[in-house]
């Protein structure tokens, strides 16, 4: 028997390539934003072991630091290795059971997506919806409440599709009084507009990285107060996803430091210094800033003849929504924004696809040296894309 010939290399998919190089982005679009430069320079050091006494000293750091920003004492608040989705996930999977019934208040795109989540993981789910562009009235949600009896309500804090800012006074409140935990996305809010998760009664909440925070995409920030803990720790199973699951990621987190997954340490170093930069800021300058220069854009476009999506009222400080005017290529203008000024704006999703742009100033892009430039080439460039109904040639 001869001896069998061993493989050869193939190189089929071998590829000859050059160094990486990107061109560099403002990016005033949904998410991501610029990440600041003292949090690219932490993601660049040196990587140390997950279980290294000093990166276990910064994991309590940067626990300690999502809690002032998110003005909460929940003992479970935690970075998810993961997105923001990835957190998103993670409060639904750890507390729901199947046949739980959960009410999901839809006023935009990522309302659908819990709605999609909560089923996967076999909830009762049923729905009140909004249209995209407004927000829900504490009477509304309470009549939902006695409606549906559901054992959780997941609504969404600032919907990222539409530029609506949820008023949260009261709603907690109404959970408390209707046994029913209260779930809230925070992914356009959290580091950028006033949040108050214990004052709000809020049960669990999830975010994101690469917004408010000025920090690339990759983690999920999650908390998971008192009554949440109680559900999950009394189910009848296990939570039925491993990678996500809270009582064993507590072992890690929490006093044991018990190896659970390999922890992305560099992404968590870039948390630790944009938490830090946002507590040297101070919540409430930083939350003061945005609101300013939100307000700077939102008059500026106003006085270029735009419309605005949304009242003002309801309007989000980090995520604005442009109607794109009549006769108007929307994502020509964005592409040329995009190609001739590296500017990124986006565009609109689901039921507001083709109908608005949207402008993010979130974190460290929310400056008045953005907005300035910004309405610059609305005033100037926008004609061309719109001839019959020429922009005001200037910009106060």
């Amino acid at each position: 028997m001869s001896a069998p010939v061993p493989p050869t290399v193939s190189t089929t998919h071998r590829l000859g390539l050059d160094p990486i190089a990107t061109p560099d982005r403002l990016l005033l679009g949904p998410g991501p934003s610029n990440a600041h430069p003292t949090v690219l320079q932490a993601l660049a050091r040196t990587p140390i072991g997950h279980l290294d006494p000093l990166y276990v000293e910064l994991m309590g750091e940067v626990q300690e630091l999502l809690r002032y920003t998110w003005q909460t004492d929940n003992r479970l608040t935690i970075p998810m290795s993961g997105t923001g989705s990835a957190a998103m996930e993670a409060t639904l999977a750890n507390t729901i059971e199947p046949g739980d019934k959960v009410l999901v208040a839809v006023k935009g795109y990522f309302g659908h997506r819990l709605v999609d989540m909560a089923g996967r993981y076999r909830a009762e789910v049923v729905t009140i919806e909004r249209p995209w562009g407004e927000a829900f009235s504490l009477q509304e949600i309470e009549e939902a409440l006695i409606t549906h009896r559901p054992t959780i309500l997941a609504i969404v804090h600032a919907e990222t599709s539409t530029g609506v800012l949820q008023p949260m006074e009261g709603i907690g409140e109404l959970c408390r009084l209707h046994d029913c935990l209260l779930l809230l996305d925070t992914v356009t809010s959290l580091g950028a507009v006033p949040l108050f998760l214990d004052d709000w009664k809020v049960d669990l909440a999830y975010s994101c990285s690469q917004k408010g925070l000025s920090c690339p995409p990759g983690l999920g920030p999650f908390t998971m107060g008192p009554r949440a803990e109680a559900k999950m720790m009394a189910r009848q199973d296990k939570v039925p996803n491993w990678y996500l699951d809270v009582t064993l990621l507590n072992q890690y987190w929490g006093s044991d430091r018990v190896y659970h997954h390999t922890a992305p340490v560099n992404m968590n170093f870039g948390m630790r210094e944009a938490l830090r930069l946002l507590a040297e800021e101070g919540l409430e300058n930083a939350w003061a800033r945005h609101r300013r220069n939100a307000e700077a854009l939102w008059s500026g476009l106003e006085s270029l003849g735009l419309e605005l999506h949304v009242p003002e009222e309801l309007r989000l400080p980090t995520l604005t929504t442009v109607r794109i005017p009549e006769g108007v290529d929307g994502k020509a203008f964005s592409l040329h924004l995009l190609d001739r000024h590296g500017i990124e704006v986006g565009g609109g999703l689901g039921a507001l696809a083709g109908k608005v742009w949207r402008i993010g100033l979130m974190g460290y892009n929310s400056t008045p040296e953005n907005v300035e430039r910004l309405l610059n080439l609305f005033a100037t460039e926008l004609p061309a894309f719109r001839p019959s109904a020429p922009v005001a040639a200037a910009v106060g």
